[in-house]
């Protein structure tokens, strides 16, 4: 778990790419029988928007440094 310092705010894109992943996907990372992978993107602009609308702020770890091996 990253503490406060490692933390920095989502972009809308961010929230907007994350959320549609998460609708067409499972948690195996394979593509969900639905087939509505365009509906899904519009629901995850629409979620983020209310999320915004809302007060929200989305937190994401910052990326980290790549280790070296040796």
């Amino acid at each position: 778990d990253p503490d406060a310092a490692d933390l920095t705010a989502a972009t809308a894109e961010e929230i907007a790419a994350v959320l549609s992943y998460a609708l067409r996907y499972d948690e195996r990372g394979k593509p969900r029988r639905s087939g509505w992978d365009f509906a899904a993107g519009m629901a995850a602009e629409r979620l983020t928007e209310h999320l915004r609308r809302s007060g929200y702020i989305v937190m994401r770890a910052r990326p980290g440094r790549p280790h070296s091996a040796g």
